[in-house]
């Protein structure tokens, strides 16, 4: 798989709009991050680093935050950070560290027979019950499933004005990975049943890869299986466009079983990345606040 869409230019405009600032060292994206007190931190999401460059890049980059008053780096590594001189620890993950791939290489018979028997089983009853999956432009049916789906799942979701920018303007249609890579495409996608959405992902679309960003569902007619068919129509469709991968985005048999076996049970390979890690710059600040985080988790 090639760069990750998170270090993309086009996922730094996003970011802007959002309201953050951003840098790039050595075309490393770095998304400056608010704290309390007029503090920040540094975020440098799937980042890969040749292991020769390390050490002066972090240079650089403790430059950019002593000059943004901020206090450490969180970084996402693709290979191991061997670091001189710096406070390097691992901390829970911010993007999901554990994924499934489907390997689009292959063809429908071979990804549908690499699937457990009850996920061919429910795409199977999804097309015979008459779901309908479609390419969407409104960010309200996206909205009502996902406050939905976060009072009944007790998670936290990004507020409405970010997946709104997230989605606008509409991306146009794709274009083939073959005569255009690097361009990134960001689209929702529902599944209807008898006039009524049921379920609805965030896909993004990205050099070799189509990516599974954000879902949401209503429990309403669980017994129609639209998310099975959600995900088979977008993995054809994806596989069609000329994408290499298919990128389920976050796997966790402790957090999310569910969703873990939901996944799982399309085939693919489990990816292990490396995790979550902060680079300390100023010890003294970095205590302060994660002290100030372990009160708020118990409050």
């Amino acid at each position: 798989m090639s760069q990750s869409f998170l270090q993309s230019g086009d996922w730094e405009k996003f970011q802007q709009s959002v309201g953050h600032q951003t840098f790039r060292i050595d075309d490393v994206l770095l998304i400056k991050k608010s704290l309390p007190l007029d503090k920040n931190y540094l975020y440098a999401p799937a980042v890969s680093l040749k292991s020769e460059d390390v050490n002066n890049i972090f240079s650089k980059i403790k430059d950019v935050a002593k000059e943004n008053n901020c206090i450490f780096l969180r970084i996402e590594p693709s290979s191991d950070l061997r670091l001189k001189s710096y406070d390097l620890r691992q901390v829970e993950d911010t993007q999901p560290s554990k994924t499934i791939i489907l390997d689009l290489s292959k063809s429908e018979d071979e990804l549908l027979a690499n699937m457990h028997q009850k996920t061919r089983y429910n795409i199977r009853l999804a097309e015979k019950k008459g779901v309908k999956i479609t390419e969407s432009h409104d960010i309200e049916k996206f909205w009502n499933l996902m406050k939905e789906t976060t009072e009944r799942d007790k998670f936290k979701s990004h507020n409405r004005e970010y997946y709104e920018k997230m989605l606008t303007p509409p991306s146009p249609p794709l274009v083939r990975v073959g005569n255009k890579r690097g361009e990134l495409q960001i689209k929702l996608y529902i599944a209807e049943y008898e006039g009524k959405v049921l379920t609805a992902g965030i896909f993004v679309f990205y050099n070799d890869t189509a990516t599974y960003l954000h879902g949401a569902s209503t429990h309403e007619n669980k017994n129609v299986m639209a998310p099975y068919l959600l995900h088979w129509e977008m993995i054809k469709f994806a596989k069609k466009e000329g994408y290499k991968y298919y990128d389920f985005y976050g796997v966790d048999e402790q957090k999310w079983p569910g969703v873990t076996r939901f996944k799982k049970g399309f085939g693919g390979e489990e990816i292990n990345y490396l995790g979550t890690f902060d680079v300390v710059f100023n010890k003294v600040w970095y205590a302060i606040y994660k002290l100030v985080r372990a009160v708020k988790r118990i409050f």
